[in-house]
């Protein structure tokens, strides 16, 4: 536990940023493994939506989100003949 003032706040900080953070980042983490068992438009839509939120409050690093979305993107697309 932390014994100076500033370090109790800080604690007190984290924990408050970490239970709003928390469902974002479960979201975005729920919508990417339904968007790969189930490859379709809709699962794709909603994992990047998600995923995008989860980039835009610094959850993820961009270029990981980036990642996902392109492997996630292959899964929906079909081959070209």
């Amino acid at each position: 536990m932390p014994i100076i003032k500033s370090a109790k706040k800080a604690l007190r900080q984290s924990q408050r940023k970490a239970a709003i953070n928390k469902p974002v980042k479960s979201q975005a983490r729920s919508m990417v493994k339904k968007a790969r068992q189930n490859p379709s438009i809709t699962t794709l839509s909603q994992a990047f939506s998600a995923l995008d939120k989860a980039v835009k409050k610094n959850l993820f690093h961009k270029n990981k989100v980036s990642r996902l979305k392109s492997r996630l993107a292959k899964l929906v697309k079909t081959p070209a003949k």
